[in-house]
């Protein structure tokens, strides 16, 4: 493998998980925001 697609394949690996964490935290967001509307409890 020459060094650029090494470099490549090992650099996007934390943008996938960046952008993973970032849907999963707006999800999170959205559905404290629509129980706190609702009055109730996320637990």
């Amino acid at each position: 493998m020459s060094a650029l697609v090494l470099t490549t394949y090992i650099l996007i690996w934390p943008v996938i998980s960046a952008a993973v964490l970032l849907v999963l935290i707006v999800a999170l967001i959205k559905d404290l925001r629509a129980a706190g509307k609702d009055g109730e409890s996320m637990i």
